[in-house]
This record gives structure tokens, C-alpha cells and sequence, in this order.
């Protein structure tokens, strides 16, 4: 069954990882995927082919999310590829570790522009134009470091917090326009060499997890397929947790 209208999906920071996971099941839905990229094209653009091969529509488009001009300028170009969008997820993000007491202004701001203001201001292209056509849904990759940050990620925790909120504030603003705007909060998602990086942080996430693995990019892209379908039409202003009940563990 597909889930997915047929119009334009814009998923940011899909050259690999989670942003490469979640268009790879909009694809699996039916969606025409815009894949958005910094500075991998060649990610990109394998992206785009894996849907491709599995006979779904794809198109790369290079931005920088670090300013509104660009912000907008991706939304655009995303909208102009097949005349139209119909939903938006904004991945694109920074993680780097630094402790907070040696943390410069200026690591402060480029993980906040990064992950925040790329959010409202794609956000705020997007709706625009979903509003002006048939609504349609935005999400917002968070994290459930939103409420257990980690030693290092200051800067990324306060960051993703404040996309949570910033989804209840759009949702409770752009919805008497039609568009709908949750976030998504993902625990520990696997990848290439993870395990073998840090193999203490996947070994105390698998003790932790009832389901006793980690998260896949797959399982946070079928999050953000419901809440782009018709599904999920009454769901505006949620924070859908994807960690496999880490969470709900008690930490006492």
C-alpha cells in the first residue's frame, strides 16, 4: 500500500545516514524524492540512484542551510523540479563533540544555524507553498538527546529541544493553513563502522534497549512516511520517539 501522495518530498541532508534512509522508504512509498546535499555529491548522487534502480524518482539539489537564502533557495528548487511540493523533512544537522566549558561562540553557532535556524527556515519556505497548493506535512529530525543530552553535546541537545518546540509552535501556526509539523526523535541509529568506533556506546545501547539492537535510518523513515500520510492526518505538534524503548527505562 502506498502511503504517500505523489508530490514532491524535500528530505535535507540525504547524501547518507538517516537523511539517505528516509528518502529511500519515501521512494519505497511512491514519493517523487528531492535529496538534498552540502557538500557530498557523489553521496547524493547514489542516493538518487538506489531509488532510481528500484524504478522511483530522484533529484539532487546542492545547498547551504547555514543561511536563509540558502534555506530558501533548496525549498525552491525542490518545488520546481516536478511543479509542486508535498511534504518536507528537515535532517540536515551537525553533531561535533565539545565540552561545554572550552565551548566557543562561534562552535556555539555553527551547530545552533545548523540545526535550528536551517529548521525554521526551510520551514518557513516550505509552508508557504504547501499552504498556497494542497497543505501538506513537514518533519523535523530531533533527537532524544532533546531530553537526555550527553557530556559533549551541549550545543546539539539545546539545539534539538529547540526543534521539538519549534514543531509545536509551526504546528499550532501553520495548520489553520493545512500543514501539519511534527518532529521525529531517533535514539542510536547504526551505520558503517559504528560498532567498531565506539564499541562501548553500541554495547551499553543494546543493554539498555528492549529490543536489544540498534536503530536503523529505515526505521526513522518509515516514522517520517506515516507522519506524512494520510494516516497520520490527525497528528500536528507531536514528537514521535524512534529508539526502541531506550526511554522509557527508568534511570534510577
Amino acid at each position: 500500500m502506498r502511503l504517500v501522495h505523489t508530490r514532491t518530498v524535500l528530505v535535507t541532508g540525504a547524501s547518507g545516514g538517516i537523511g539517505r534512509g528516509i528518502a529511500l522508504r519515501f521512494a519505497a512509498a511512491g514519493a517523487p524524492v528531492v535529496v538534498h546535499y552540502r557538500t557530498d555529491a557523489a553521496g547524493a548522487d547514489e542516493t538518487v540512484a538506489s531509488i532510481e534502480r528500484e524504478g522511483g524518482s530522484a533529484h539532487a539539489v546542492h545547498g547551504d542551510l547555514a543561511t536563509e537564502e540558502g534555506c530558501h533557495a533548496v525549498v525552491r528548487e525542490a518545488a520546481a523540479w516536478r511543479g509542486g511540493l508535498g511534504a518536507l523533512v528537515n535532517n540536515a544537522g551537525a553533531q561535533p563533540v565539545q565540552q561545554l566549558p572550552g565551548m566557543t561562540e562561534r562552535e556555539w553557532r555553527a551547530v545552533v544555524d545548523t540545526n535550528l535556524t536551517s529548521v525554521f527556515a526551510c520551514t518557513q519556505a516550505a509552508a508557504s507553498l504547501l499552504a498556497e497548493d494542497e497543505g501538506g506535512s513537514v518533519t523535523h529530525i530531533a533527537s532524544i538527546e532533546a531530553a537526555n543530552p550527553a557530556p559533549g553535546h551541549a550545543h546539539y541537545s539545546a539545539s534539538k529541544a529547540a526543534i521539538v518546540t519549534h514543531a509545536r509552535a509551526a504546528a499550532l501556526e501553520y495548520g489553520p493553513l493545512g500543514v501539519r509539523v511534527n518532529a521525529v526523535s531517533p535514539g542510536l541509529v547504526d551505520r558503517e563502522g559504528l560498532e567498531e568506533q565506539w564499541p562501548e556506546g553500541v554495547h551499553r545501547w543494546r543493554e539498555a534497549s528492549p529490543t536489544g539492537r540498534l536503530g536503523l535510518a529505515e526505521d526513522v523513515g518509515n516514522a517520517c512516511v506515516f507522519l506524512a500520510s494520510s494516516l497520520a492526518a490527525g497528528i500536528n505538534g507531536h514528537n514521535l520517539v524512534v529508539d526502541g524503548g531506550v526511554s522509557a527505562r527508568p534511570t534510577w
